[in-house]
C-alpha cells in the first residue's frame, strides 16, 4: 500500500492510495466496513485498530495493515455508503509528511561511497549518526522556507525508511521484519551554520528543514531496498544520482546498529544517507536560492518536489 497523511477541512487523517489518484480515508473506511457488518461501537474499534494519525496506526503493525487493506477495499466499492466522505480525488486534498510527529528522526551521514570520496575522507567504520527534529517536518505540497540566516542553502537527497515495531537488539537476518516502509526525504542543510562547530545538528534543525513525502510504500509492497535508483535535479538540472547498492550500510545494517544503541519506536525514521553531488562539494559551490524546484525521484516511491521561498525575519 502506499499510506499517507493528508488534509481536508482543516483535518489532518490517513489514508491510501488507490489507482485512479484517489485517496481513501482509512479510519473512517473501517468504521464503514464495521457498520455494514452491524458491529456496536464502530469509532471506538476503528479508532483503536486503524487510528487517523500515523504513528498511532503504525503500532497495530501488520494487523492494522491488514484491516486497513481490507476497510481500504470496501470503501472503493461503497463509496457513498457512511455519513462521512471515504474517497477523495487527489487533487481535491492536500497531501502532507507521511509522519507527522515522529520521536525520532535518524540521519545517517557519509553513508555513499561517492560523496565520501568527493569530500575527501574514508570510508568510516561505523555509520555517522546525527539527528534532526519533529519541527523540520514539512510536506510534498510545501514550500522549503529560506530564512535569513545564511545564503548556503543546499540540499541532501535521501531514501528514508520508517520503522513499524519497536526494535531492540535486532539481527541484520530480521531487520526488515522492523520497517513499516519507505519514503523519500530532503536533509535541506544550512551548510555554514553546519560547520561553525564540530556538531552538525544547529545546521540540520532549522525549521522546514525535512521535507518528507509524497507516501509510505509499506515494505509488502516494497520489499528490497536494495538496487534502487536515486536522483535529483534542481529545476530540471541533474545534481545527484547515485543508486542504493552504492551504500556503505544498507537497511539491514542500519537497523541493527541503530537498534543496538536504542530502543527504535514505530513511527522513527531512518534518512539512509545523501550521494555526491551536494552544492557545497561542487566546482563552483552551488547553493538554492529563491524559488529553486528540487525534485527527488526514487525508483518504485515516485518522487518528492518543493519550491525554496525565502522568508523575511521574524518570521
Amino acid at each position: 500500500m502506499k499510506l499517507v497523511t493528508f488534509s481536508s477541512q482543516g483535518f489532518k487523517r490517513i489514508g491510501a492510495i488507490y489507482p485512479e489518484n484517489v485517496v481513501v480515508d482509512l479510519n473512517y473506511a473501517y468504521q464503514a466496513l464495521l457498520e455494514s457488518e452491524g458491529k456496536l461501537r464502530s469509532e471506538q474499534i476503528a479508532d483503536a485498530y486503524v487510528p487517523a494519525t500515523m504513528e498511532e496506526f503504525l503500532q497495530g503493525g501488520n494487523e492494522s495493515l491488514s484491516i486497513a487493506q481490507k476497510a481500504a477495499d470496501y470503501a472503493i466499492s461503497n463509496r457513498d455508503s457512511f455519513r462521512h466522505q471515504l474517497v477523495y480525488e487527489i487533487e481535491n486534498i492536500k497531501l502532507e509528511a507521511p509522519v507527522q510527529k515522529p520521536s525520532k528522526i535518524i540521519c545517517v551521514g557519509h553513508n555513499y561511497r561517492e560523496h565520501i570520496a568527493e569530500m575527501g575522507r574514508e570510508l568510516p567504520p561505523f555509520p555517522v549518526v546525527f539527528a534532526k527534529f519533529a519541527n523540520t517536518v514539512i510536506g510534498p505540497q510545501d514550500d522549503i522556507p529560506f530564512f535569513p540566516i545564511s545564503e548556503q542553502l543546499d540540499y541532501e537527497a535521501e531514501f528514508a525508511f520508517v520503522v513499524g515495531q519497536r526494535a531492540r537488539n535486532v539481527s541484520k537476518e530480521d531487520a526488515l521484519d522492523y520497517v513499516a516502509g519507505y519514503t523519500i526525504a530532503n536533509d535541506v542543510t544550512y551548510r555554514d551554520i553546519q560547520r561553525r562547530t564540530l556538531e552538525w545538528l544547529q545546521g540540520k534543525t532549522v525549521e522546514g528543514s525535512a521535507p518528507m513525502g509524497p507516501w509510505l510504500v509499506t515494505s509488502d509492497e516494497l520489499s528490497d531496498p536494495s538496487g534502487l535508483n536515486v536522483r535529483l535535479t534542481v529545476n530540471g538540472e541533474e545534481r545527484q544520482k547515485t543508486n542504493t547498492s552504492n551504500f556503505v550500510f544498507d537497511v539491514k545494517y542500519l537497523v541493527e546498529f541503530l537498534s543496538n544503541l536504542m530502543t527504535l519506536e514505530p513511527g522513527d525514521i531512518v534518512l539512509t544517507g545523501t550521494p555526491g553531488g551536494v552544492g557545497v562539494a561542487r566546482d563552483p559551490q552551488v547553493f538554492l536560492k529563491d524559488g529553486d524546484v528540487v525534485k527527488i525521484e526514487i525508483d518504485k516511491i515516485g518522487y518528492l518536489e518543493n519550491r525554496v521561498r525565502r522568508v523575511g525575519e521574524g518570521k
